[in-house]
């Protein structure tokens, strides 16, 4: 019987040796990570037409043909905390304060929740309106109708 506590007392402290070592290991999550996993949420906003990168992003897609969720977002990642500066194009006739607020919201949600990570700011910068010809003419033509 009391072999058999032993025996417990020696797996118990083998069982909390194996935690110790799992909470001092380091993880280290990659800042492109870090950005993929913010664009991805940042464009799923009603609202984004599109991230705004810089000329090599908009490249590098055509010939990967690959969408690059990374584009358009900045990450400083310390190790228990990180900043993410997101840049859009919003669609014509959004209010913007109200997507701006809705990408810092799921871009915190969705980094915190993947990576454990505390997200300190979440910055978005309109980088420009998407005014696609087509839609604009029939929103003034509709609003013309209306009046008359």
């Amino acid at each position: 019987m009391e072999e058999n506590k032993e025996i417990n007392e020696v797996v118990k402290e083998e069982n909390q040796a194996e935690v110790a070592l799992e909470n001092n290991s380091n993880i280290k999550i990659a800042d492109d990570v870090i950005a993929v996993i913010a664009g991805a949420a940042a464009s799923e906003v009603p609202g984004v037409a599109s991230m705004a990168g810089g000329f090599a992003g908009g490249i590098s897609e055509v010939f990967s043909g690959k969408k690059n969720f990374a584009k358009g977002i900045k990450v400083e990642a310390g190790e228990k905390e990180t900043r993410i500066d997101v840049n859009i194009i919003v669609e014509y006739g959004v209010r913007i304060p109200d997507v701006a607020f809705e990408i810092q919201n799921r871009v915190k949600k969705a980094v915190e929740g993947m990576t454990g990570l505390k997200v300190i700011d979440v910055n978005v910068h309109v980088q420009g309106v998407n005014t696609d010809a087509n839609n604009v003419e029939e929103e003034k033509e509709e609003d013309s109708n209306k009046t008359e």
